[in-house]
């Protein structure tokens, strides 16, 4: 026997799903301007974070509902032309803030609005139009998809970071940017055997040049020490200085005694310096280091009269 719906029940469950999208956008909105991803936070929560801007034009199209005024390519037009301009403006009030500007959000903020619109009966073309319902979802999933595969690449990116240890850097690694700062490349010059490959530092002029390790295994606390080989293709002495600072340090203001800092004087050709964790746990002045949240480590040198080249060719836990 067939039931007798209340003919009020799919308006009444759009409007419910309205009143939710308006919730929803305004508890977001904020985060457009205060929290969000700092410099010393991993490039995991920066990814999630971007996907941010396609959840609130979603919501907010679910919102306003502007097929409600407009159809066809109207509304695509009219939708598309107001994200853009509001998207702007944010970008550029973030400007005013301690956040910085990211042209690419205008796009995933796009993305949110397109999405809804796709998914509407015949993406609220006209009969005319209809031919291209079925590419345009297709064009605008494709763009979902590699929003939301970014991020996923950079999850499978950071577990894999999280399973190197004893090892900090993969060598093998072709492109080394995401992991380290500075000028450096992966070279097969002066490599050790184990990997077949080594980073190469160029070193500036600069009052402090060198290159940062800022996405690496974070728990030292099951090991003694750390290992670095480096390889001097000069034919003279190249002196180094090695930086290590855990996430209190990166959220604190960079107090020169709330860090490890030691000399690493490199003679020609290769190098191996070996330093107790245990130093390195006590060298912060009024606190021990959290061995279990080390966040960046950075090799450099101090106003060098000439630039200078040296090889990264192992560094690792023991």
């Amino acid at each position: 026997m067939a039931l007798n719906l209340p003919a009020y029940r799919p308006a009444r469950n759009t409007q419910i799903l309205r009143y939710l999208a308006f919730a929803g956008m305004i508890l977001i909105a904020p985060l457009f301007f205060v929290g969000g991803p700092g410099w010393s936070d991993g490039p995991l929560f920066k990814s999630a974070w971007n996907l941010g801007h396609i959840l609130f034009f979603a919501l907010l199209t679910l919102a306003i509902q502007p097929w409600r005024i407009w159809t066809g390519w109207t509304l695509w037009g009219i939708s598309t032309l107001a994200v853009l301009l509001l998207g702007t403006g944010i970008e550029l009030l973030q400007h005013g803030t301690s956040r910085q500007m990211d042209w690419q959000d205008i796009l995933r903020n796009q993305v949110g609005v397109w999405t809804i619109l796709a998914l509407r009966p015949r993406a609220s073309l006209t009969r005319k139009s209809r031919p291209v319902v079925w590419p345009l979802r297709l064009t605008v999933a494709a763009l979902l998809a590699a929003e939301i595969g970014a991020t996923a690449r950079v999850a499978i990116q950071q577990y894999h970071v999280s399973q190197l240890l004893p090892a900090l850097y993969d060598f093998r690694q072709p492109d080394p940017s995401p992991f380290w700062d500075g000028v450096i490349a992966p070279v097969t010059d002066h490599a050790i055997d184990a990997h077949k490959r080594a980073l190469r530092i160029s070193l500036s002029t600069a009052q402090y040049s060198g290159v940062s390790l800022h996405n690496l295994p974070e728990d030292w606390r099951d090991y003694d020490r750390l290992v670095i080989d480096l390889y001097n293709p000069q034919d003279h002495p190249l002196p180094m200085i090695l930086r290590i600072n855990d996430m209190e340090h990166d959220l604190g203001d960079n107090n020169y005694n709330d860090r490890f800092n030691t000399r690493l004087p490199l003679i020609p050709g290769p190098n191996q310096f070996k330093m107790d964790l245990d130093r390195i746990k006590a060298a912060p002045e009024s606190r021990s280091m959290n061995m279990q949240a080390i966040r960046r480590l950075i090799l450099f040198a101090v106003a060098l009269p000439e630039p200078k080249t040296l090889y990264l060719r192992d560094i690792r836990l023991e």
